[in-house]
């Protein structure tokens, strides 16, 4: 334990993007039924972890926007660990944050879930892929799936996860107004009054939906550079409800060799997937200065094989 303790430990803490977001539908429970793909993307928060025997959870950021109280995943993360183990170790976090907040891309459910990959090491507790999977899934709905990342279909509220092998080398442009967030629980919420009018009883419906994505959502993605759909649910509500978002999926939709273009999660974050990373270098490139005066951030990335990584 002396060796963990003196050294500090730093996680990669990847974002995600969506390449399929089907609300089946409500269930009895409070949470809506769904089936996804989802699948990580370079753009990366970093965490430093460094242990303290004062017995308290210290956090901090570079980032002025986020809460670093009892309410952020990372102190709930750190908190939830801790009374698992029973232990009386404290550790000191700090986030260098570079996936935005509020974006769709699942950055404080990925920080959440490297908080528990990083403690398990930092505080030599052993505990395995299932156990911290379990504790994921009370953090939230998210969360699970970047306890081994890359890309998975996720079922149920998204705490059932099936990994899928492929390696698809696309590359990815991002936009986001930095001024605008959107709000999981809310774009649910309006989504499950518009479409969701009475509680799932039909389990064959969910299995045959379940199924039907096994066996060609990832024969979906492969474009062969013919444009097709994503399909992303939550999109019905908030293209509609967010200027920013309806713009940007107009934007993306122009770009030249782009192969398809959707909303991710619950928005406001946008994409775009081209063949390859330098494809969508170039487009970025090309492009920058409009983004740009449109008011959005924008990012190039690729897919990752891997979700959190230690460095």
């Amino acid at each position: 334990m002396e060796d963990i303790a003196k050294s500090k430990i730093i996680i990669k803490s990847p974002a995600k993007i969506n390449l399929h977001l089907e609300v089946i539908g409500k269930r009895v429970d409070g949470f809506h039924e769904l089936a996804m793909i989802m699948q990580n993307i370079d753009l990366s928060d970093y965490l430093e972890f460094q242990i303290n025997y004062e017995g308290l959870i210290k956090l901090e950021s570079d980032c002025n926007d986020l809460s670093l109280s009892n309410d952020n995943l990372i102190v709930k993360s750190a908190n939830l660990l801790r009374k698992k183990s029973n232990i009386d170790f404290g550790v000191n976090i700090f986030l260098r944050k570079n996936i935005p907040i509020g974006a769709g891309l699942a950055g404080g459910s990925s920080n959440a879930a490297a908080t528990l990959i990083g403690l398990n090491k930092l505080w030599d507790l052993n505990l395995d892929q299932e156990t911290l999977c379990s504790l994921a899934s009370i953090l939230g709905s998210d969360t699970p799936f970047f306890i081994n990342g890359g890309i998975q279909l996720c079922f149920g509220r998204g705490e059932i996860l099936e990994k899928l092998d492929s390696t698809f080398e696309y590359g990815v442009i991002l936009l986001k107004n930095p001024n605008v967030s959107v709000s999981t629980a809310e774009t649910y919420k309006k989504y499950s009054n518009r479409f969701c009018d009475q509680y799932l009883t039909n389990l064959e419906m969910i299995e045959n939906i379940r199924t039907n994505l096994r066996d060609n959502g990832l024969n979906n993605l492969n474009f062969d550079n013919q444009h097709i759909t994503i399909k992303n649910d939550l999109q019905l509500v908030v293209e509609n409800e967010n200027g920013s978002v309806k713009q940007a999926l107009y934007l993306l939709s122009k770009l030249e060799n782009c192969l398809t273009f959707s909303m991710s999660g619950s928005g406001p974050t946008c994409f775009a997937l081209f063949k390859d990373i330098e494809t969508a270098k170039k487009e970025l490139t090309a492009n920058y200065k409009l983004f740009k005066d449109k008011g959005y951030d924008s990012w190039v990335c690729s897919f990752l094989e891997k979700g959190i990584t230690f460095i």
